[in-house]
Protein backbone atom coordinates (compact mmCIF):
# COMPACT_ATOMS: atom_id res chain seq x y z
CA UNK A 1 0.00 0.00 0.00
CA UNK A 2 2.82 2.50 0.42
CA UNK A 3 4.59 2.10 -2.64
CA UNK A 4 1.32 2.57 -4.54
CA UNK A 5 1.12 5.85 -2.72
CA UNK A 6 4.63 6.77 -3.79
CA UNK A 7 3.60 5.93 -7.32
CA UNK A 8 0.72 7.66 -7.01
CA UNK A 9 2.15 11.06 -5.74
CA UNK A 10 2.55 11.92 -9.48
CA UNK A 11 -1.00 12.22 -9.78
CA UNK A 12 -0.94 14.39 -6.72
CA UNK A 13 -3.20 17.41 -7.11
CA UNK A 14 -3.90 16.91 -10.73
CA UNK A 15 -7.76 16.97 -12.59
CA UNK A 16 -9.46 13.90 -13.48
CA UNK A 17 -12.74 14.02 -15.13
CA UNK A 18 -15.07 11.41 -14.25
CA UNK A 19 -18.02 10.46 -16.01
CA UNK A 20 -21.19 9.13 -14.59
CA UNK A 21 -20.05 9.26 -11.38
CA UNK A 22 -23.20 8.88 -9.61
CA UNK A 23 -22.97 5.70 -8.76
CA UNK A 24 -21.43 2.40 -9.24
CA UNK A 25 -18.24 2.13 -10.59
CA UNK A 26 -17.67 6.43 -11.36
CA UNK A 27 -18.65 6.66 -7.74
CA UNK A 28 -16.15 4.21 -6.68
CA UNK A 29 -13.20 5.95 -9.36
CA UNK A 30 -13.88 9.40 -8.05
CA UNK A 31 -13.74 8.14 -4.30
CA UNK A 32 -10.48 6.38 -4.58
CA UNK A 33 -8.60 9.44 -7.30
CA UNK A 34 -9.83 12.00 -3.90
CA UNK A 35 -8.16 9.33 -1.84
CA UNK A 36 -4.85 9.49 -3.79
CA UNK A 37 -5.24 13.45 -3.72
CA UNK A 38 -6.45 14.37 -6.82
CA UNK A 39 -9.17 17.08 -7.97
CA UNK A 40 -11.98 15.04 -9.38
CA UNK A 41 -15.00 16.46 -11.63
CA UNK A 42 -18.02 14.14 -11.53
CA UNK A 43 -20.18 14.20 -14.09
CA UNK A 44 -23.77 12.81 -14.13
CA UNK A 45 -27.18 13.87 -14.48
CA UNK A 46 -27.76 13.00 -11.22
CA UNK A 47 -24.80 15.74 -9.41
CA UNK A 48 -26.73 15.71 -6.11
CA UNK A 49 -25.56 11.95 -5.65
CA UNK A 50 -21.99 13.51 -6.48
CA UNK A 51 -22.32 16.66 -4.24
CA UNK A 52 -23.17 14.67 -1.21
CA UNK A 53 -20.25 12.17 -1.84
CA UNK A 54 -18.07 15.04 -2.25
CA UNK A 55 -19.35 16.65 1.47
CA UNK A 56 -18.64 12.88 2.24
CA UNK A 57 -14.94 12.85 1.24
CA UNK A 58 -14.59 16.26 2.87
CA UNK A 59 -15.44 15.44 6.42
CA UNK A 60 -13.07 12.70 6.48
CA UNK A 61 -10.25 14.83 5.52
CA UNK A 62 -9.24 13.14 2.42
CA UNK A 63 -6.45 15.07 0.29
CA UNK A 64 -8.32 15.60 -2.92
CA UNK A 65 -11.48 17.22 -4.19
CA UNK A 66 -14.69 16.08 -5.70
CA UNK A 67 -16.46 18.83 -7.54
CA UNK A 68 -19.65 18.17 -9.20
CA UNK A 69 -20.97 19.04 -12.71
CA UNK A 70 -24.74 18.37 -13.97
CA UNK A 71 -24.06 16.80 -17.56
CA UNK A 72 -25.77 14.41 -19.76
CA UNK A 73 -23.58 12.51 -21.76
CA UNK A 74 -26.00 12.23 -24.29
CA UNK A 75 -25.98 15.70 -25.20
CA UNK A 76 -22.94 17.49 -26.60
CA UNK A 77 -23.79 21.18 -25.14
CA UNK A 78 -23.62 19.58 -21.65
CA UNK A 79 -20.28 17.88 -22.08
CA UNK A 80 -18.90 21.07 -23.70
CA UNK A 81 -19.82 23.56 -20.56
CA UNK A 82 -18.30 20.91 -18.91
CA UNK A 83 -14.84 20.63 -20.09
CA UNK A 84 -15.06 24.46 -20.68
CA UNK A 85 -15.49 24.85 -16.80
CA UNK A 86 -12.67 22.68 -15.96
CA UNK A 87 -10.54 24.31 -18.20
CA UNK A 88 -11.22 28.12 -16.66
CA UNK A 89 -11.29 26.89 -13.10
CA UNK A 90 -8.69 23.82 -13.01
CA UNK A 91 -6.37 24.28 -15.36
CA UNK A 92 -7.52 21.63 -17.87
CA UNK A 93 -7.63 17.93 -17.62
CA UNK A 94 -4.72 15.43 -16.78
CA UNK A 95 -7.07 12.28 -16.65
CA UNK A 96 -10.33 11.03 -18.37
CA UNK A 97 -12.13 8.37 -16.93
CA UNK A 98 -14.87 7.65 -19.67
CA UNK A 99 -17.34 5.59 -17.35
CA UNK A 100 -20.69 6.10 -18.93
CA UNK A 101 -23.00 3.64 -19.61
CA UNK A 102 -26.15 2.74 -20.56
CA UNK A 103 -27.53 -1.42 -20.93
CA UNK A 104 -30.59 -2.59 -22.27
CA UNK A 105 -31.15 -6.19 -23.93
CA UNK A 106 -33.05 -4.99 -26.92
CA UNK A 107 -32.47 -6.37 -29.77
CA UNK A 108 -32.56 -6.28 -33.36
CA UNK A 109 -35.73 -7.82 -34.08
CA UNK A 110 -37.84 -5.98 -31.45
CA UNK A 111 -35.14 -2.64 -31.18
CA UNK A 112 -36.78 0.44 -31.56
CA UNK A 113 -34.46 3.57 -32.81
CA UNK A 114 -34.72 5.14 -29.66
CA UNK A 115 -33.26 2.33 -27.57
CA UNK A 116 -30.59 1.94 -29.84
CA UNK A 117 -29.74 5.40 -29.89
CA UNK A 118 -29.72 5.62 -26.60
CA UNK A 119 -27.40 2.39 -26.26
CA UNK A 120 -25.00 4.24 -28.92
CA UNK A 121 -25.24 7.88 -27.80
CA UNK A 122 -24.59 6.87 -24.33
CA UNK A 123 -21.86 4.64 -24.57
CA UNK A 124 -20.09 5.36 -28.05
CA UNK A 125 -20.65 9.02 -28.84
CA UNK A 126 -20.47 10.52 -25.19
CA UNK A 127 -16.99 8.59 -24.60
CA UNK A 128 -15.98 10.26 -28.15
CA UNK A 129 -16.87 13.79 -26.86
CA UNK A 130 -15.22 13.46 -23.89
CA UNK A 131 -12.02 12.11 -25.53
CA UNK A 132 -12.27 14.81 -28.38
CA UNK A 133 -12.40 17.55 -25.69
CA UNK A 134 -9.63 16.42 -23.27
CA UNK A 135 -7.19 15.94 -26.43
CA UNK A 136 -8.44 19.83 -26.96
CA UNK A 137 -7.62 20.33 -23.29
CA UNK A 138 -4.28 18.62 -22.86
CA UNK A 139 -3.35 20.56 -26.08
CA UNK A 140 -4.32 23.80 -24.79
CA UNK A 141 -2.25 23.82 -21.79
CA UNK A 142 0.65 21.70 -23.16
CA UNK A 143 0.20 19.51 -21.14
CA UNK A 144 2.96 15.98 -21.72
CA UNK A 145 1.64 12.98 -19.40
CA UNK A 146 -2.33 12.26 -19.41
CA UNK A 147 -4.25 9.33 -19.37
CA UNK A 148 -7.46 8.50 -21.15
CA UNK A 149 -9.22 5.50 -19.73
CA UNK A 150 -12.85 3.73 -21.34
CA UNK A 151 -14.55 1.29 -18.83
CA UNK A 152 -15.76 -0.94 -21.51
CA UNK A 153 -16.83 -4.43 -20.89
CA UNK A 154 -16.16 -8.39 -21.71
CA UNK A 155 -18.86 -8.29 -23.77
CA UNK A 156 -16.64 -6.00 -26.24
CA UNK A 157 -14.50 -9.42 -26.66
CA UNK A 158 -17.20 -11.58 -27.02
CA UNK A 159 -20.71 -12.35 -28.92
CA UNK A 160 -23.93 -12.09 -27.02
CA UNK A 161 -27.04 -12.93 -29.13
CA UNK A 162 -29.73 -11.24 -26.78
CA UNK A 163 -28.13 -8.03 -26.31
CA UNK A 164 -27.10 -7.29 -30.04
CA UNK A 165 -26.76 -3.85 -30.27
CA UNK A 166 -24.81 -3.30 -26.39
CA UNK A 167 -22.44 -5.61 -27.57
CA UNK A 168 -21.91 -3.59 -30.45
CA UNK A 169 -21.95 -0.70 -28.88
CA UNK A 170 -18.51 -2.36 -26.52
CA UNK A 171 -16.92 -3.38 -29.72
CA UNK A 172 -17.33 -0.54 -30.78
CA UNK A 173 -15.32 1.38 -27.83
CA UNK A 174 -12.96 -1.43 -28.31
CA UNK A 175 -11.80 -0.34 -31.58
CA UNK A 176 -12.28 3.07 -30.91
CA UNK A 177 -9.70 2.90 -27.76
CA UNK A 178 -6.96 0.80 -30.21
CA UNK A 179 -7.61 3.85 -32.72
CA UNK A 180 -6.62 6.52 -30.87
CA UNK A 181 -4.24 4.64 -28.90
CA UNK A 182 -2.04 4.07 -32.49
CA UNK A 183 -2.77 7.86 -33.51
CA UNK A 184 -1.15 8.74 -30.51
CA UNK A 185 1.43 6.60 -30.73
CA UNK A 186 2.54 7.53 -34.47
CA UNK A 187 2.22 11.37 -32.68
CA UNK A 188 5.15 10.64 -30.14
CA UNK A 189 2.61 11.56 -27.67
CA UNK A 190 3.03 10.45 -23.95
CA UNK A 191 -1.07 10.42 -23.11
CA UNK A 192 -1.93 6.75 -22.32
CA UNK A 193 -4.75 5.15 -23.40
CA UNK A 194 -6.10 1.85 -20.98
CA UNK A 195 -9.30 0.09 -22.18
CA UNK A 196 -11.43 -1.41 -18.91
CA UNK A 197 -13.18 -4.70 -19.51
CA UNK A 198 -14.77 -5.99 -16.16
CA UNK A 199 -17.05 -8.82 -16.18
CA UNK A 200 -20.13 -8.88 -14.32
CA UNK A 201 -20.30 -6.01 -11.76
CA UNK A 202 -23.03 -5.18 -9.49
CA UNK A 203 -24.08 -1.61 -10.41
CA UNK A 204 -27.54 0.13 -11.37
CA UNK A 205 -26.85 -0.40 -14.56
CA UNK A 206 -28.13 -3.71 -14.12
CA UNK A 207 -31.87 -2.25 -13.35
CA UNK A 208 -31.81 -1.21 -17.17
CA UNK A 209 -32.44 -4.71 -17.78
CA UNK A 210 -35.67 -6.85 -17.58
CA UNK A 211 -33.62 -10.36 -16.46
CA UNK A 212 -32.38 -8.85 -13.01
CA UNK A 213 -32.82 -12.02 -10.94
CA UNK A 214 -30.75 -13.84 -13.41
CA UNK A 215 -27.91 -11.92 -12.12
CA UNK A 216 -28.71 -12.92 -8.26
CA UNK A 217 -27.12 -15.94 -7.97
CA UNK A 218 -24.25 -14.96 -10.28
CA UNK A 219 -20.72 -13.97 -9.13
CA UNK A 220 -20.26 -10.48 -9.63
CA UNK A 221 -17.08 -7.80 -9.47
CA UNK A 222 -17.47 -5.09 -7.20
CA UNK A 223 -17.32 -1.25 -8.29
CA UNK A 224 -14.52 -0.81 -5.74
CA UNK A 225 -12.64 -4.02 -7.65
CA UNK A 226 -12.77 -1.67 -11.17
CA UNK A 227 -11.52 1.56 -9.68
CA UNK A 228 -8.74 0.07 -7.55
CA UNK A 229 -7.68 -1.63 -11.22
CA UNK A 230 -7.90 1.88 -12.73
CA UNK A 231 -5.24 3.13 -9.92
CA UNK A 232 -3.00 0.39 -10.84
CA UNK A 233 -2.62 1.32 -14.14
CA UNK A 234 -2.33 5.07 -13.01
CA UNK A 235 0.66 3.93 -10.84
CA UNK A 236 2.63 2.17 -13.60
CA UNK A 237 6.01 3.61 -14.78
CA UNK A 238 6.44 6.35 -17.00
CA UNK A 239 7.35 4.11 -19.98
CA UNK A 240 4.31 1.32 -19.39
CA UNK A 241 1.32 1.62 -21.27
CA UNK A 242 -1.03 -0.79 -19.87
CA UNK A 243 -3.20 -0.77 -23.56
CA UNK A 244 -6.14 -3.01 -21.70
CA UNK A 245 -7.12 -5.05 -18.65
CA UNK A 246 -9.59 -7.73 -19.19
CA UNK A 247 -11.07 -8.95 -15.30
CA UNK A 248 -13.65 -11.47 -14.46
CA UNK A 249 -15.33 -11.98 -11.21
CA UNK A 250 -14.41 -15.57 -9.70
CA UNK A 251 -15.69 -18.32 -10.93
CA UNK A 252 -17.42 -16.84 -14.01
CA UNK A 253 -20.03 -17.83 -16.76
CA UNK A 254 -18.88 -14.74 -18.87
CA UNK A 255 -15.71 -14.75 -19.93
CA UNK A 256 -13.57 -13.43 -23.04
CA UNK A 257 -10.74 -15.46 -22.03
Amino acid sequence: MQLLQLTMDKWRGKVAVVTGASSGIGAAVARSLVHHGMVVVGLARRDDRIKQLSEELAAAKEPGQLHAIRADVCKEEDLLSAFDWVDRELGGVDVLVNNAGYWSHVGIDDGTVELWNKILNTNVIGSSICSREYLKSVEKHKKEVGHIFVVNSVVGHIVMVDSPMYCASKHALRALSMCLRRKLADQQSKIKVTDICPGLTKTEILDNTTRQDMFDHMSCLASEDVAAVIVDCLSASSVTQICEVVMNPVPTSIAAY
